[in-house]
């Protein structure tokens, strides 16, 4: 079984900064993909970053420029640093790692989510 903890969330004006960390553990052998959703009132959960093991990166076309996406590998640690942020960021954010664990196979693990909040 693997578990996600999730830190960072909090409330900040327009403009400001956060950094989400999210550390997984448990009886881990690799991780392949690591990635932060959120999900606003009324909306559908989406994609806001992820990180696959090469490096390679991908982000959501309204967070490009202003968030980056990082892990530590050997802490089995994803960060996200958010940089100018807007109201519309407002939400849970929620931390998604996919992988393989000892004995159980590929897993695919949330968080529990840290809320973000930006007052204009």
């Amino acid at each position: 079984q693997v578990q996600l903890v999730e830190s960072g969330g909090g409330l900040v004006q327009a403009g400001g900064s956060l950094r989400l960390s999210c550390s997984a553990s448990g009886n881990i052998l690799s991780i392949n993909v690591m990635g932060w959703y959120r999900q606003a009132p009324g909306k559908q959960r989406e994609l806001v970053a992820a990180i696959v093991s090469g490096g390679s990166t991908n982000y959501a076309d309204s967070v490009k420029g202003r968030f980056t996406i990082s892990r530590d590998n050997p802490k089995n640690t994803v960060y996200l640093q958010m940089n100018s942020l807007k109201p519309d960021d407002t939400a849970v954010y929620y931390c998604n790692v996919g992988g393989v664990a000892f004995g159980t196979g590929r897993f695919g693990s949330w968080g529990q989510g840290t809320q973000v909040t930006v007052s204009s």
